[in-house]
């Protein structure tokens, strides 16, 4: 095999598939209800979901978006689950 033969090229933009197939689409990543897409991969084991649009849903409420932006947990703390220091 010749060193031609083995190049590959390279672009600077990931063009992806989009992975939502559902009728009517899910919401898209950027959008503000993207947690209401469906899951792609579950692993509860490890705490995290793949949705449709790409986004990574921890289960601490915490995302990974797709173009590699980071939402912060945004866990409401209900009466019962805040604990105050003695």
């Amino acid at each position: 095999m010749s060193a031609k033969s083995r190049r590959t090229s390279t672009t600077t933009q990931r063009k992806n598939p989009p992975m939502c197939q559902h009728q009517p689409a899910c919401p898209t990543a950027d959008s503000a209800d993207r947690e209401a897409a469906r899951p792609v991969a579950c692993h509860p084991e490890q705490g995290w979901s793949l949705l449709c649009n790409g986004v990574l849903l921890f289960e601490d409420t915490g995302e990974l978006l797709p173009d590699g932006q980071i939402i912060a947990p945004h866990r409401l703390l209900t009466a019962g689950r805040v604990t105050t220091a003695a």
